[in-house]
């Protein structure tokens, strides 16, 4: 019995050391766990700091400089006309003259390829030359692109009446007497403010990459389907508010042919727009909102509608155009034939045609390389900031010799 008792306690002291070591959850030593292999573990002390700010300047300002020099030789040319191509009869009444298919939109103008010159050195615009449409105050992919609209011109936002007339009625309504109206003024500032989300997200990308999904438009309304029930392809109010002014361009009356070869991206016209998605029932309706799509040329080869498909994220943007495969000399008077068809005259917006070539940096942009030289000119002014506190003011740092590391340099634990 009393081996049997002496048994037991000896198992239950066996049994309290097990659960104890269970409920001891600390790992067995290592240096790793313990964070005790060797390290890097630099100090910071005035000559690396100001070394560090000195480097960044002396790299950073050559990049800049480099940057503004190419963006200074990129020639460019902007030239605002949607005043200018309304006749003077419709002057005061921008608004009809855009509305009124009647009314012939084709006008004309000059651009003079003035020498663009840097230390005096007349510059000329070598080819490609890019040509892009330039639009402002449009919010393509922005809650504001109606709202901004109403707020500011309430009674004559013609897209947003044209965008909630559409949505709410399928009969023909006439735009500009209609919103000339007091009630329907009103019914328009009540239900841009519901409607603003919808221009962005009405679109269907699945129907834009393959025929199958043809008939999907759930996300396209109010431009979805025709009154018969039949898809629109593409469908959604992006797709119909295509921008649609074309341009032709001459140098003493010999014509400059405009190449659309590649100015959409590669990726957008192989993964994002179908090779067997034609055209169908667009811009067939009463209201029509832009440009029109030949119905025999599939969507990958719609490099416009790409190009416009591509939302831009602010207000005032470029998009492609075209481009010209000649150079273009000095002093040159360009005779540019506009088709003035967009309406931008509703919402306040601005139309500009837009030359430019390009340089390694690309367009004409001088902010990264303003922005290079301010970073690299205030490093290398607290660099010498720091150098006078330094030598004025020094400061004593204290003795490294006391640090854990270098008081037991093997890492061990005493």
């Amino acid at each position: 019995m009393i081996g049997e008792a002496t048994s037991s306690g000896g198992g239950g002291k066996d049994d309290s050391a097990a659960v104890s070591a269970r409920k001891n959850k600390k790992p067995n030593y290592s240096r790793f766990t313990q964070q005790e292999l060797p390290a890097c573990k630099p100090i910071l002390t005035p000559g690396w700091v100001i070394t560090s700010f000195i480097v960044v300047g002396v790299v950073f300002i050559p990049i800049g400089l480099a940057s503004l020099y190419a963006s200074e030789h990129v020639v460019e040319i902007v030239e605002r006309y949607d005043k200018d191509c309304i006749p003077p009869d419709y002057r005061n009444n921008s608004l009809h003259y855009i509305q009124t298919s009647e009314i012939n939109k084709t006008c004309t103008m000059t651009i003079n390829v003035s020498p663009i010159s840097l230390l005096d050195v007349p510059k000329h615009m070598k080819s490609p030359v890019f040509i892009y449409y330039e639009l402002d105050n449009f919010y393509q992919n922005h809650r504001r692109l109606v709202h901004g609209m109403h707020k500011e011109f309430p009674c004559k936002s013609h897209l947003c009446c044209l965008w909630i007339l559409k949505f709410e009625f399928s009969s023909v309504v006439d735009m500009e007497s209609s919103c000339a109206r007091v009630l329907l003024t009103c019914f328009c500032n009540l239900k841009c403010e519901n409607f603003a989300d919808r221009y962005v997200k009405s679109r269907s990308d699945k129907q834009l990459r393959s025929k199958a999904s043809e008939g999907v438009t759930e996300t396209c309304k109010p431009e979805a389907v025709t009154s018969n029930g039949q898809p629109i392809v593409p469908c959604g109010l992006v797709a119909w508010s295509l921008f649609n002014d074309t341009y032709r361009f001459s140098v003493k009356k010999e014509v400059l042919d405009v190449s659309k070869k590649n100015i959409a991206w590669k990726s957008d016209q192989e993964h994002k727009f179908g090779s067997d998605v034609y055209p169908k029932n667009f811009q067939s309706g009463s209201l029509i909102g832009g440009g029109k799509l030949n119905p025999s040329i599939p969507l990958s080869e719609q490099v416009d509608l790409i190009v416009w498909m591509r939302t831009a994220a602010l207000p005032n943007f470029r998009k492609l155009y075209g481009k010209i495969e000649k150079d273009l000399q000095a002093n040159t008077t360009i005779a540019v034939t506009i088709e003035n068809n967009y309406n931008t005259y509703s919402f306040g917006g601005k139309k500009k045609l837009v030359l430019s070539t390009t340089s390694w940096i690309g367009g004409k942009n001088s902010f990264l390389g303003r922005a290079y030289i301010a970073i690299g000119g205030l490093c290398l002014f607290l660099a010498v900031c720091f150098v006078f506190v330094y030598v004025f003011k020094p400061r004593p740092l204290g003795d490294p010799s006391y640090l854990s590391w270098n008081r037991n340099p093997s890492g061990q634990m005493n």
